[in-house]
Parts: structure tokens; sequence; C-alpha cells
């Protein structure tokens, strides 16, 4: 799972983040919400990781800890070379103008009383990265390369439709010229035909300003198309890491297996002859999951091992990294 220091951008070591659950006026802790139980990862310098799993399973909350929105519960959080889990806010604004963000709503993360010239621009102010007519020139910039008309720039977000509002959430994204980005399910909201054209965007993008990406999502085939490796999340844990061609010609995690089987093919004949996974139940509540292995309660592969250990994460030949003590 090492690799060399100076080709990462990101490395992810035992990260945990818990939110308090507190009761009474004196606000007594009573439990934990483990959103990110105990993951590590990295990803490489102008690579797109893709990181997927169900809704609830600690993908977003593992993005906001990149970028310092959460203080992580413990763990360690390298980027570009410095550690930033436990770095105070001053030290770590000049290094948040290097990291940027798409989120999944491009209605909802948008000011609906700020003009979008406003809105793409604030980044280059908050940063006195420009001002004036070299503000107004950069937004255009930024706008053009988007595939918006900068002369929309007086216009506020509900003038504007679905895709063009998310092409002005990647813009304010790369604003200040960003090495990594975090692109929280940034297409889950929008119309299918609007999906391909917003993934297209992100791939020139990414190769014409070298970008780094760090992909959330549900839509495994959204994920396969666009990223290098993949990591597949469950409960608040890794299960499973590998290259995008591997996962999905030899998935190995019962729970991964499980997603597959999940995805109709457009062919009746194929997809009489597959067999499909049902899982058991429900996904139980991060506040209090099951000892062990998190999935053994719903998994068909489960021994009585899997309620009593938890899997490490290990290699099992070329990359490919498991938690499960089946396979």
């Amino acid at each position: 799972m090492k690799e060399p220091d100076n080709d990462l951008m990101v490395e992810v070591k035992n990260l945990k983040m818990y939110f308090p659950i507190t009761r009474g006026l004196l606000k007594r802790k009573v439990a934990d919400v483990k959103a990110v139980d105990d993951i590590s990862f990295y990803i490489k310098k102008h690579e797109t990781l893709g990181l997927v799993g169900e809704s609830g399973c600690g993908k977003t909350t593992t993005g906001r800890c990149i970028l310092r929105l959460y203080q992580p519960t413990s763990g360690n959080i390298i980027f570009a070379g410095k550690d930033i889990s436990n770095m105070r806010e001053g030290k770590l604004k000049p290094l948040r103008s290097n990291m940027g963000a798409i989120f999944q709503d491009p209605f909802g993360s948008l000011n609906p009383r700020q003009i979008a010239g406003s809105i793409v621009g604030d980044p280059l102010k908050v940063h006195d990265m420009a001002t004036g007519s070299e503000l107004d020139d950069r937004v255009a910039e930024l706008f053009q390369m988007v595939g918006l008309d900068p002369t929309m720039k007086d216009r506020v977000p509900h003038e504007f439709s679905g895709g063009q509002r998310q092409r002005i959430g990647v813009a304010r994204a790369l604003a200040c010229r960003p090495s990594l980005v975090i692109c929280d399910e940034p297409i889950s909201a929008l119309d299918v035909s609007i999906q391909a054209q917003i993934i297209n965007l992100l791939e020139e993008l990414q190769e014409k300003m070298g970008l780094t990406y760090l992909f959330i999502a549900h839509d495994l085939a959204v994920v396969q198309h666009i990223s290098e490796r993949v990591a597949v999340m469950y409960l608040g844990r890794i299960v499973e890491i590998t290259t995008s061609e591997e996962l999905y010609e030899n998935p190995l995690h019962p729970y991964t297996k499980a997603l597959f089987s999940a995805i109709p093919i457009p062919n009746p004949k194929i997809e009489k002859t597959r067999t499909h996974i049902v899982l058991k139940g429900e996904v139980p509540s991060p506040v209090n999951p099951p000892t062990g292995c998190h999935f053994h309660p719903r998994c068909h592969m489960a021994v009585e091992e899997c309620s009593r250990e938890r899997p490490p994460l290990r290699d099992i030949g070329g990359g490919h990294l498991v938690a499960c003590i089946r396979v």
C-alpha cells in the first residue's frame, strides 16, 4: 500500500470521524456515530480515485475530512507532503487554495441571491489572488473553460439549468487552480444526458490542468469510466481497493459482488443467466455497528469467525486490497 511520498497527493492513515450523540441539559455524551471508522488509502498525483458505497457509508464525511471541513477524531491526513489533520486554521488557509470541492446539489451549493460571476470569483477574493479587471478577466476565462458564455455572469442561479449550475460549481472549484478536487457525487442530481457532459468536462479539465480527483459516487458505471482506482466503502470502512479494470473483472469482497449483481445488463439473454445476490436485512446503524466484520450479518459467506475478528485490508496480489477473511 505504501508508495513513494513524492508521488502522492493525499495519504490518509487510520482516519476516524466520530460524531458525538448528546442528551440532557448538560449535553452528556451517550454514544458516537462512527461515520468513518479507521480507514487508510492514498491518491497519486494526477489520478482519479473513485469512492463508492451505499448512502450513509461515510463517503462524503471522508471527503470533508480531507478538505478539513471536519476536524478528524483521530488519524492522519497528509496533503502534498504536509500533515493537515491537526493543523490550525491560520496555517491551513494557504493550503486551502490548493483544494477544490464540487458538491452534489448544483442549486443548494450556490447562493441564490448572488450573481454567477461573484460566486465564481469569491475564492479569488478570499485568497487575495485577483482584484478589479484582473478578477473580471479570470472569471470570464473560468466561464469559458467550463463551457459557459461569460455574458451569463450577471445572472442569478435560478436563471440557469441544472447542468449549467453544476458548471458554475466546477468553475468555482477551479478558480484558484487547485491540484486536488473532491467531487462529491457531482452528477447524481442531473439528467442522464447532462451527466455525460459533466463527466467529459471533468476529464478534459483533468488532462488540461493536471488535476487529482477524489470522485465520490454510488453509480458504479460512472466510477468505472472516470477512475483509475476504486475504493469500496461499507459502514465507515473500506472493504476493497484496486484498479478500475480489476474491480469490474474480478470483484472479491462479498459486498462488492452484491453491488455488481444489482446492476442490470441491457441484454435479456445474459440477464436471465445471472445470479443475483440479495442481501439480508438492513444496513446496521453506525451508532452501534456489528462486531468483527461490519458486513457479516448480511453476508452469504459469513462464518462464526467473521463476527469476532475485524478483517485487515490486505494485499492479495497486484495491489488488490480486500478486507475479508474468506478471500
